[in-house]
């Protein structure tokens, strides 16, 4: 069985970029800015994350956090990565990591782009 992420770069979801294809930023592009003094300084292109409950994106599970819950472990879980645990902040409008863990009770959401399986045996 594919991954998500297998199956995002089948779909054509995720574009070839310089960034690994696990990274939050992969398909973002970089923007280049020459100073004065003719220095050429590249950068990342801001990135939108996109708003919880969109409806491109399927709730394949929710997840109760407990205390000592770690996003990556999450990811590995419900997703079969735990480098693209950065779906998870995307689904909870997460912009950085650790806050969706910090608070035990918390519930989350698990997404994945429509047609875009979960781990299997997740439970």
């Amino acid at each position: 069985m594919k991954t998500p992420l297998q199956a995002l770069i089948q779909m054509g979801v995720v574009p070839t970029v310089t960034f690994p294809a696990d990274s939050r930023y992969y398909g973002s592009g970089t923007l280049t800015y020459v100073t004065p003094a003719g220095e050429t300084i590249t950068y990342l292109a801001r990135r939108i994350v996109p708003q919880p409950g969109v409806p491109n994106f399927a709730t394949i599970a929710t997840h109760t956090v407990r205390q000592g819950d770690r996003l990556d472990l999450i990811a590995a879980k419900y997703l079969g990565d735990p480098l693209i645990f950065w779906l998870i902040c995307d689904a909870n409008g997460a912009i950085e990591p650790y806050d969706l863990v910090a608070t035990a009770g918390r519930v989350l959401n698990i997404t994945t782009p429509q047609g875009v399986p979960g781990a299997p045996n997740a439970r």
